[in-house]
């Protein structure tokens, strides 16, 4: 895909999904502004470290990228957290946070950019939700539901906001083969290449996703062949349903 001098801000910048986004974009010929909690080691023009739960940060993180790209065209809210379990075994603060990250951080940048975008000729928004969002699993009950509210979001913002030239789509990945997943079966006792090993095995493609295949989806979305796509939720899941 190329993206020519097309300025983008990437949250979530750090984790395994941001670097092969924030790779793909560079490749491209993008100009980067990243936002992560730690960005340094990002290739990017601009490093916008901070915490996605802090509303000053959250509310300088939009004109800071302007700031310092001289624009914006497209922002891929792309950070995320899970916390597990049903809601008598997630406590009120998971809830606080997961809404903060999930939901009330990519509404707040959303809004920032659609202002900046719709009086500069348009642009495109990408928010990553879930398959989990769409299909809610068991035993995440707070995870699905902040999932659920960024995918509602998406769609609301893509019919509102059509009409001003701004495309607001959604990627919902299932499995993805990331250090968050593995750290995930660490923290539960499962040795991490096995369990990934046998999640493979779930997946009539014959694996998880990887990475790139979900950052494939999003500079697609981001770019000028998807010119048609707007207020869509594209699953992601190599033919596996939630379950």
């Amino acid at each position: 895909m190329q993206f020519n001098n097309k300025k983008v801000l990437l949250t979530g910048a750090n984790g395994g999904i941001g670097q092969a986004v924030a790779k793909a974009f560079a490749e491209g010929g993008a100009l980067l502004a990243v936002a992560d909690i730690a960005v340094d080691d990002i290739n990017a023009q601009a490093h916008l470290p901070g915490d996605l739960s802090d509303d000053k940060y959250i509310n300088n993180l939009v004109p800071s990228a302007i700031e310092a790209l001289g624009g914006l065209d497209i922002v891929v809210n792309n950070a995320g957290i899970m916390r597990r379990g049903d809601v008598t075994e997630t406590s009120v603060e998971d809830f606080d946070v997961s809404v903060a990250v999930n939901v009330r951080a990519p509404y707040i940048l959303c809004r920032a950019a659609i202002d900046h975008m719709a009086a500069n000729g348009g642009g495109v928004i990408i928010n990553v939700s879930s398959c989990w969002g769409v299909h809610p699993g068991p035993g995440h009950a707070v995870y699905c539901m902040s999932k659920a509210a960024i995918a509602s979001l998406t769609q609301c913002m893509g019919r509102d906001h059509a009409h001003q030239g701004i495309r607001v789509n959604a990627v919902c990945p299932n499995e993805v083969n990331t250090p968050m997943l593995r750290t995930g079966f660490e923290r539960r006792g499962f040795d991490p290449v096995t369990a990934v090993q046998e999640l493979n095995k779930t997946v009539p493609i014959g694996r998880i996703a990887e990475a790139e295949d979900i950052a494939d989806v999003i500079t697609f979305l981001a770019s000028d062949q998807a010119r048609y796509i707007c207020g869509e939720l594209i699953e992601i899941n190599g033919g596996k349903p939630v379950s």
